[in-house]
């Protein structure tokens, strides 16, 4: 019996034995691997900067010649200024120069529909101008959106019209913010925008197009990276202010747009015009266009930028360079859209937002979107 218990207790301590595990035994247990990475999607972005003459002809001539500089220098997607066609013309409240819009649409349907002979002219220029930016992105391969004059019923509206790279029109946006102050007085010809901020998927990612005096405005970004966009784009015309020659807005203007980038985790492009333009009226009033385009990454680091204008030192950021011959700067950057994609869902500024904190931003004066406090 006692031999018995004894081979009882024996097997007893043998079942609760520890039983220790080598370090190569733990390391072979079965783990779940992690996803793969993305597969990088290389995009390289391109902002173009020239100067602009009374010559319509010869300004679009250039700037085909910039969107050709900037495919052949490896750009997928290449940002013109605004209204590059023509010199500004919203230095001054002229009648006369409504005469400069392009017909897009009616409300009756085709462009110029039922309209006498000026309107059939103005729809004529749009579709040639259009038309042959179409031909050139597709020929390029390029994302090329297209700022101009519109004019649409009785409405007028500054535009953009965006074409994939295959030349395919993916739609237009019509600038929401307006502004209005001395040398830039753009309420006089322009409606605000109807579209809302738009992102259009392209062969080279979901691009934002804002215009210009939307630059300013975090909003207006903010909008369109939660609609998905990978890329902001600016087309500008910003200088000096005639009312005021020691207001210098250029370190303040690329600022802003920096803080879009990184506040956004967005790539960023914006064109500028660069020279001196005088007013259309005839009268003495100019306005120094001082470029600076540039092309920033998604924590707003400036990746590349044209010279200022005039090209000459000004200040440590200040950027100097001989003026090219064929008169086209270039400011371009290549970034990779996944990778991006990636860093930004890590980062949490979408994931951590609160939106229901946020009525007030609805409202203009602080209050509930329906002005009750």
């Amino acid at each position: 019996l006692l031999r018995l218990r004894l081979e009882a207790l024996l097997r007893l301590r043998l079942r609760l034995r520890p039983i220790v595990l080598s370090a190569p035994a733990l390391l072979s247990r079965p783990t779940m691997p992690l996803p793969a990475a993305p597969p990088p999607q290389l995009v390289s972005v391109a902002a173009a900067q020239f100067a602009c003459s009374a010559d319509r002809a010869a300004n679009e001539d250039r700037a085909e010649r910039a969107v050709r500089k900037a495919a052949a220098a490896g750009a997928n997607v290449v940002l013109l200024q605004e209204l590059f066609s023509d010199l500004y013309f919203c230095q001054v409240q002229e009648e006369s120069l409504f005469a400069l819009a392009r017909e897009r649409s009616t409300a009756g349907g085709s462009p110029g529909a039922g309209k006498g002979g000026n309107a059939a002219a103005a729809s004529a220029a749009a579709s040639a101008l259009l038309g042959r930016f179409s031909a050139l992105a597709a020929e390029l391969g390029v994302v090329l959106p297209v700022s101009f004059f519109e004019r649409c019923g009785q409405a007028h509206f500054n535009t953009v019209v965006v074409f994939d790279a295959d030349g395919e029109e993916l739609g237009s946006y019509r600038k929401s913010h307006i502004p209005d102050g001395p040398g830039y007085q753009e309420k006089f010809y322009f409606s605000p925008g109807d579209t809302g901020f738009r992102v259009f998927q392209t062969a080279f990612g979901r691009v934002g197009v804002g215009i210009c005096w939307d630059q300013w405005f975090p909003e207006a970004a903010r909008v369109m990276a939660l609609n998905g966009a990978d890329i902001l784009l600016y087309p500008t015309a910003i200088g000096s202010e005639p009312q005021d020659a020691t207001l210098d807005s250029r370190h303040h203007w690329r600022t802003v747009m920096q803080g879009h980038a990184g506040a956004n985790l967005c790539v960023l492009a914006a064109a500028n015009r660069e020279g001196v333009e005088q007013a259309m009226d005839g009268s003495d009033q100019t306005i120094t266009f001082y470029g600076g385009s540039f092309v920033a990454g998604p924590t707003g680091e400036l990746w590349d930028a044209c010279a200022w204008y005039p090209r000459q030192p000004q200040d440590h950021d200040s950027q100097v360079e001989e003026e090219p011959e064929d008169g086209i700067s270039l400011a371009i950057g290549q970034f990779d859209l996944a990778r991006i994609r990636l860093q930004r869902a890590s980062w949490g500024i979408f994931r951590d937002r609160r939106p229901e904190l946020y009525d007030a931003i609805g409202s203009l004066d602080g209050g509930t979107r329906r002005g009750a406090r």
